[in-house]
């Protein structure tokens, strides 16, 4: 898989060559089930599959050696398996010779600690147990640990201390290591929009370190769970299954979590897109027990007095409204109350209305145009995918019967009034539904498709460029 180092430095410096300004990037929390980047252990802590080895050896935690005896990875698809069998002893490798070597890196490290106790301290002990427990969910692990009584957490400390320091110190390297290249990439002129998912995993540090905040029975089991009802992507609706915030609660405690949660992306990143933005107004509620999404009820959220709070602290919110799906009017207004850019998607616009909302001659200019995003096909895999009756639908759109079909839906995108217009990188090589990253309402096969520098070649660069420029982007 990719990293944090030369790798992405050298996509940065690609993006920078040929005109580009923003990278947006999928949530870097560390990946639980199916390795789904929204399905987390913490809503804070960064993936270690992204540390760079290569700087580990730089900075003197590795020797050159250890690194050289790395498998021959597949270039087009991610085997997670076995990329953290490689990496885990390595990074356990490299914490020992930091502890060892008593001193080395350790003013850092505690300057780290300090500044992110806060969130660092819950995570690293959860996650220590989460792995030394067998992998069970939290609400499984014994009452006085799942309770988080005093006792507990003082016993299971003790037995686990080396793992837990373990993995503070995984997080100093990912922090390092990211703060570095997002430095990187500013100076390139590049700006990184982050991806904030609305809800957060029942199996995670956050819900085990503020069961308050989550609707949760007696048992610590969810009352009702997250999703979205019927919709473009699924007749049957997306069940997600996280546990749902109890918006007094967050109301209670002066909406402390979700601060906390925003300054901080806001630090990481240059902008966030916040996932599910809708959630923030009001959300599908599904009883727990549910299969599907069908079976739901809208309940209001508080996202108005949350961003009135973040406003007075921070002026100007750098945040992209993820507005897709079932949109109401209130919706639009909480999102232009507070200036923020909604999203376009083109493959979503040919329906033969033309004044359907994706269509680029609707929009105004508060809104960033994707041609897709990682829910939906690439571009070449859609137009494959469509009947002949929808493509003379979309043909009056494409009026140059000898570009590419791809070239023509991004020249759409840049060409529009949209503030912000993202292309995927598949879409940019022309890849069919081969490179999809993700279908939703399935589980396996997602999210793991990557690309070698081999399939880039100069004309993807001079043609993305030229249009670019060609449209003032």
């Amino acid at each position: 898989m990719g990293s944090l180092g030369n790798s992405s430095r050298w996509f940065v410096d690609w993006l920078s060559e040929h005109g580009q300004k923003v990278w947006q990037i999928l949530p870097l929390n560390p990946t639980g089930f199916n390795h789904s980047p929204y399905q987390c252990y913490s809503a804070f802590a960064g993936n270690p599959n992204l540390i760079d080895l290569d700087e580990l050896v730089s900075t003197g935690y590795l020797e050159s050696d250890d690194v050289i005896t790395a498998p021959h990875f597949s270039t087009h698809r991610v085997d997670f398996t076995e990329a953290i069998e490689f990496r885990e002893p390595l990074l356990r490798k490299a914490f020992i010779r930091f502890r060892e070597t008593g001193g080395f890196g350790l003013q850092e490290y505690m300057q780290f600690w300090d500044e992110h106790a806060w969130w660092l301290d819950s995570y690293s002990f959860f996650y220590a147990c989460h792995k030394n427990l067998k992998g069970k969910n939290w609400s499984y692990w014994e009452d006085a640990l799942a309770d988080r009584k005093e006792g507990a957490l003082h016993f299971y400390y003790r037995r686990f201390r080396e793992d837990v320091e373990y993995q503070r110190f995984v997080q100093f390297i990912f922090f390092q290591q990211w703060f570095a290249l997002k430095q990187y990439a500013n100076k390139k002129g590049i700006e990184i929009l982050g991806d904030i998912p609305l809800y957060v995993s029942y199996d995670s540090a956050d819900v085990w370190a503020n069961q308050d905040l989550f609707m949760l029975d007696e048992k610590r089991k969810p009352v009702k769970v997250g999703g979205v009802p019927p919709d473009y992507f699924s007749e049957t609706g997306q069940r997600w299954g996280n546990p749902l915030f109890k918006w007094d609660r967050l109301k209670e405690r002066g909406f402390d979590w979700w601060l906390a949660r925003i300054h901080f992306n806001l630090k990481m990143f240059d902008r966030v897109r916040i996932d599910h933005f809708r959630g923030l107004e009001s959300f599908w509620a599904i009883p727990y027990g549910e299969k599907t999404a069908v079976k739901g009820e809208w309940l209001p959220a508080m996202g108005d007095e949350l961003f009135h709070i973040l406003r007075d602290q921070l002026g100007n919110l750098p945040i992209v409204a993820e507005d897709l799906g079932t949109i109401t009017e209130e919706v639009h207004a909480l999102r232009k109350k507070y200036g923020f850019p909604g999203m376009k998607v083109l493959q979503f616009a040919f329906d033969n209305d033309s004044e359907n909302e994706y269509l680029p001659h609707n929009y105004e200019t508060d809104f960033v145009v994707y041609t897709g995003t990682h829910d939906n096909n690439t571009t070449r895999g859609w137009w494959k995918s469509l009947t002949a009756d929808e493509r003379r639908k979309v043909i009056p759109y494409m009026p140059n019967p000898k570009e590419e079909k791809h070239w023509q839906l991004i020249r759409l995108a840049l060409s529009s009034v949209a503030e912000t217009a993202i292309i995927p990188f598949q879409d940019v090589l022309g890849l069919s539904d081969r490179a999809r990253m993700n279908t939703p309402g399935t589980v396996e096969g997602n999210w793991n498709w990557r690309f070698s520098k081999r399939e880039l070649h100069r004309s993807h660069g001079e043609k993305l460029l030229k249009l670019t420029r060609l449209y003032a982007r």
